[in-house]
């Protein structure tokens, strides 16, 4: 018969250890399709699932444990992992076979709590799995969790290296291969024959599988595609590319002609004109052009008459950087004005494979280009680290609408909309140089664009400048009419490190006029009030403005987030008449704030029902003080990993970044923790225990202080040094953090062994409300105040800690 003390062979490790990698690549990858299929803002919604679900397995344990004891663990083990590796296949299949739109309709209500079920079950057999295995052999709790850390964090980088050789449905297959291996090795170690010949069939045929349809992936050939994309059927794409952080699809007839596509196309330019393009689609949302292109610059002449180049006419033979090079039409923009050179910078590497590998025919290969230089970075990070000046750096439409692995609000576009990011980018202009960034400009409400004056303004007064209007101007398109009274355009601000000459307005007025623009705001013209007063840096206006139009800062970076989460608690603001059109305009919060109230109506649920569904009640006495301890290690946990994540991948610069180095580090670290702890027993346990409590509680002062202060001095260091810097922020405080759960469960051993399935649910509960929550203080408060909160929650758990040590001290007199 198994006890604590039961030694856990090394197939139970290694079989935790691809259960958990199989579910945190799980739980990305959905993130990653729910960008696609979805929005990026749903993407968020797969993490708290998972979440939700694997706590729901732990809640199930609990509830039953005639069922799974101790004797059959490692058969239920098996089962378990076999089962979520099936599950992940079924509930992948449901979730592309039924079309979601963002509407309160019924069909779509159903539509998608269908996806989410079939989500959820998946992870509730992978709940049961890793609670089986973290609480039915408490002897060796501290190693089992650092293997399911390890894996966890092995997982990070897998799934990186999985993308860059096939696509994300192929992806889920091996996922569930993963899981499946998992199952095998839990089988083998229970001596279930029959059990190990089914998932060994089931490894054989997934690998088949896999190998098949890659070879097919790479011909564009799949057998599995997405069905449903945003709700409607996708068109057949004659390219496609997947990474962790994107997907992209080129779609078109190359040989066609069409009018020339542009954003901000004047319309005085002439409709006989035609081009061969071609749309490059990011996450089935942002969209950009590839040109054919064979060195005519008369051939992209139309690109004059877009609004989003206005500012090369103020400048001639001119030095050019633009930032997200897309299918690289602003690189032809700078060509078709004859500029000196252009340096376009694309985060993106399989864009600037797509473009200039893959279509490099079409587009001319504008990398051969002697005036053309591609950068493969983040740009903020790369301007940071040059000392070369440009004369206009252009800014635009860029918003991939795309979800990371780190979560939908960790988005790689905002680090360019905040202050300190426009900082750098004046730093990196010539005295007379100017920044031209280009976003939508909506006539009845200008949001965004009132937003972008906001910054402007912000970051001239940071930079010294004392009268940031006279650095300002703004013009737009005519825009497409798109309702009563109502259009969209595009508005094109253009702030200039010296103060506009008259020469300047001169020039900006007169192309304006010829190509039928609109000046919004200029030194010495104003065409709304609002623009002239946002630009005067006019606080009290600002503040009470309806939307938020605030400047974003890096510890604030949520440009695209309008809305003031306030208004939700007004009556006003759900008129009838008016909440249909804001929950369109701002889904992100109110997808974020609905998620919030349902995980924390579903976590109260799976911590309370258990207690009234328990049949022995005295087994709860005393158990308050273990209750907030696990409760606050998984509150505190998750604030403090996604405000490091929102903090350092602005610093490390690429997306990818957020799994390879942000997640990796500080899960690995956290198993390190874990495993360090395996020698703590009575009676010294106590002791030590709060002594290491004590020194998680010092690295989070000591690391959450140290954090901005090396972002701020080592973001112009080289790529090795931000990664070995980001590295350093994270394993201390991941380290110690590793260790408040296996002391938890150690000390919950000795008090109370039969709660442990229910006490690893409420962190797991606990950890949902606060996936959503820290997103929340992020928008609202700020990233930092985020870490703080984190801080109180595990000083409440070391004081939960103290008054539980004295009951057990206290018992064993």
């Amino acid at each position: 018969m198994m006890n604590g003390k039961t030694i856990v062979s090394k197939r139970t490790y290694a079989g935790l250890f691809m259960v958990t990698l199989a579910t945190l690549m799980y739980e990305i990858i959905l993130t990653r399709i729910f960008s696609v299929t979805l929005w990026y803002h749903f993407a968020f919604m797969a993490i708290s699932i998972a979440m939700l679900g694997m706590t729901t397995g732990a809640i199930i344990v609990y509830l039953f444990p005639l069922f799974f004891t101790v004797e059959n663990s490692k058969k239920h083990l098996a089962i378990s992992a076999l089962l979520f590796s099936i599950s992940i296949i079924l509930s992948f299949m449901t979730h592309i076979s039924v079309p979601f739109e963002f509407s309160l309709s019924v069909i779509n209500i159903l539509s998608l709590s269908l996806t989410c079920i079939a989500i959820t079950v998946s992870f509730i057999f992978s709940g049961i799995c890793v609670c089986l295995a973290l609480t039915k052999f408490p002897g060796q709790i501290s190693k089992l969790y650092a293997a399911d850390l390890a894996g966890a964090a092995i997982g990070c980088l897998l799934l990186i290296y999985v993308l860059g050789l096939t696509d994300g449905p192929t992806t889920i297959f091996v996922i569930a291969l993963m899981a499946s291996i998992g199952a095998l090795l839990f089988a083998t170690d229970s001596g279930s024959y029959k059990i190990s010949l089914s998932i060994s069939i089931l490894i054989a045929l997934l690998a088949i599988f896999i190998v098949v349809n890659t070879v097919m992936v790479n011909d564009q050939r799949q057998l599995i595609r997405l069905k449903y994309v945003k709700g409607s059927i996708e068109e057949t794409p004659i390219y496609e590319k997947w990474n962790s952080f994107s997907r992209i699809k080129i779609t078109g007839v190359p040989d066609e002609l069409v009018k020339p596509f542009g954003w901000g196309l004047s319309s005085v330019y002439p409709n006989t004109r035609t081009a061969n393009q071609l749309f490059l689609n990011i996450d089935a949302n942002a969209a950009t052009i590839l040109t054919k292109y064979n060195n005519d610059i008369n051939s992209v002449e139309y690109l004059k008459y877009d609004v989003t180049n206005i500012a090369h006419y103020l400048k001639n033979d001119a030095n050019i950087l633009v930032v997200g090079t897309g299918g690289g039409r602003d690189i032809l923009s700078a060509l078709a004005f004859n500029q000196k050179s252009v340096t376009g910078v694309e985060i993106n590497g399989d864009i600037i494979k797509a473009v200039n590998q893959k279509f490099g025919d079409f587009t001319g290969h504008l990398d051969r280009n002697p005036k053309v230089t591609f950068i493969n970075d983040e740009a903020r990070s790369y301007i940071t680290r040059q000392d070369k000046k440009f004369d206009i750096i252009q800014v635009s439409l860029i918003d991939t609408w795309a979800a990371t692995g780190a979560g939908a609000f960790v988005l790689t576009e905002n680090s360019l909309y905040t202050v300190e990011a426009w900082k750098v980018f004046l730093e990196h202009l010539t005295p007379d140089g100017v920044l031209s960034f280009s976003r939508w400009y909506r006539q009845s409400n200008p949001v965004e664009m009132l937003r972008l004056t906001s910054l402007a303004s912000a970051a001239l007064t940071n930079f010294g400048i004392n009268d940031p209007r006279n650095h300002i101007i703004i013009i737009k398109s005519k825009g497409i009419e798109s309702g009563t009274n109502d259009s969209i355009g595009i508005g094109t601000l253009i702030l200039s490190k010296a103060p506009f000459s008259k020469k300047d307005i001169s020039i900006i007025e007169d192309v304006a006029a010829r190509m039928k623009f609109g000046v919004v705001l200029s030194p010495v013209f104003s065409l709304n009030q609002n623009f002239a007063a946002v630009a005067s840096a006019d606080k009290s206006f600002i503040n009470q403005f309806p939307e938020n139009i605030s400047a974003t800062t890096d510890d604030n970076p949520f440009f695209f987030q309008v809305m003031k989460v306030k208004d939700l608690f007004s009556m006003k603001f759900w008129n009838p008449e008016n909440v249909l059109k804001r929950m369109k305009t701002n889904r992100p919060i109110f997808v974020i704030c609905t998620l919030f109230i349902a995980v924390l109506i579903l976590s109260a649920l799976c911590i309370i029902v258990p207690l009234f569904l328990t049949s022995k009640k005295e087994n709860l006495k005393g158990t308050h003080a273990l209750f907030f301890y696990f409760g606050s290690i998984g509150f505190g946990f998750m604030h403090i990993e996604i405000s490091q994540m929102q903090r350092l991948i602005i610093f490390l610069g690429h997306p990818a970044y957020s799994l390879s180095v942000v997640l990796f580090s500080l899960l690995l670290s956290s198993g390190i923790g874990s495993y360090f702890t395996w020698k703590l027993g009575n009676p010294d346990m106590v002791k030590k225990a709060k002594t290491l409590i004590l020194f998680l509680l010092c690295a989070l002062v000591i690391f959450g202080g140290l954090t901005p202060f090396a972002i701020r001095n080592f973001s112009s260091s080289t790529t090795p040094v931000r990664i070995f810097i980001a590295i350093l922020m994270l394993c201390p405080i991941g380290v110690f953090m590793g260790m408040a759960f296996p002391i938890g469960m150690k000390l919950s051993s000795t008090e109370s062994p039969k709660l442990m399935p229910w006490l690893w649910g409420i962190n797991g509960a606990t950890s949902v409300c606060a996936s959503v929550l820290a997103v929340i203080i992020s928008l609202t408060l700020g990233i930092t105040i985020s870490f703080w909160l984190g801080f109180v929650f595990y000083l409440v758990s070391f004081i939960s800690f103290m008054i539980t040590s004295k009951r057990v001290i206290q018992k064993s007199l």
